[in-house]
């Protein structure tokens, strides 16, 4: 059992020592950040302009009773305009990323794309120095 355990350990160490911890604490930290830039957008300018158009209703108010309330207990309610509120959240979020990977991919597709042209005219130029050392 000691022997699980150490190996556990020494796993976790090695995990923990890693660079990608680091960056990885790092995306946390800022996607933290970014989560309340965009709670922030959702709340104070997204949303307003949506009660705006919707007859200065706020959304996230809207809901619908199920059960009265009574002396003893609060009503029951589905709120779902808090839902709409965090759907939105989710799609700013969703779009944001699926924005940076697009770019990301694009970066490295240019990326390889110009390593290979780069390999082709190194290839290119080795060939020429053959055929000229042997004429």
């Amino acid at each position: 059992m000691k022997k699980k355990k150490t190996k556990f350990f020494s796993d976790f160490k090695d995990f923990i020592s890693k660079g990608n911890i680091i960056d990885l604490a790092v995306a946390v930290v800022i996607g933290g950040a970014f989560n309340k830039i965009v709670t922030s957008l959702v709340n104070d300018i997204i949303m307003p302009v949506i009660s705006l158009i919707a007859g200065k209703v706020n959304v996230s108010d809207l809901k619908v009773e199920m059960v009265e309330a009574t002396a003893d207990s609060p009503a029951v309610t589905l709120n779902y305009g808090v839902f709409i509120q965090n759907v939105i959240d989710f799609l700013i979020v969703a779009l944001t990323i699926f924005i940076i990977l697009r770019a990301f991919v694009k970066l490295q597709n240019i990326r390889q794309l110009l390593v290979k042209n780069d390999k082709d005219k190194e290839a290119e130029e080795a060939g020429e120095e053959k055929t000229q050392e042997n004429e």
